[in-house]
């Protein structure tokens, strides 16, 4: 199921920029590109929620994982729904990074993900 997850998070991340790229641009697409977004949201914590499911017991830094991970999610969609409306997004980019680098070095360091750090 790790590769599940992991796939999800890479195709919802290229839809992002996918997104991002046809709003620039004022692409007739957008609104669909934005919709299969969140049905990869969807994925990715139905995966997520699967993942913690399998484990035995949920390890206090599992629970920061799942919290930082719906705050990246959470930052995708205000960046996409503050670009369309033309506001400023700087704050949430930056936030986005932090929580990202975050979620990743848990998830390649906690030992259920793979050992990328360890």
């Amino acid at each position: 199921m790790t590769h599940a997850h992991i796939t999800t998070w890479v195709v919802a991340l290229i839809l992002f920029v996918v997104a991002i790229a046809f709003q620039a641009k004022g692409h007739e697409k957008t609104k669909m590109v934005h919709m299969l977004l969140r049905l990869f949201y969807i994925l990715i914590i139905a995966t997520g929620a699967w993942i913690l499911h399998s484990m035995s017991s949920f390890p206090f830094l599992y629970i920061v994982k799942v919290i930082v991970g719906l705050w990246v999610i959470g930052m995708m969609e205000m960046i996409l729904v503050r670009t369309a409306k033309g506001k400023n997004t700087n704050v949430l980019w930056l936030q986005f990074i932090v929580a990202f680098v975050i979620v990743l070095y848990l998830g390649f360091k906690l030992p259920f993900g793979f050992s990328f750090f360890s």
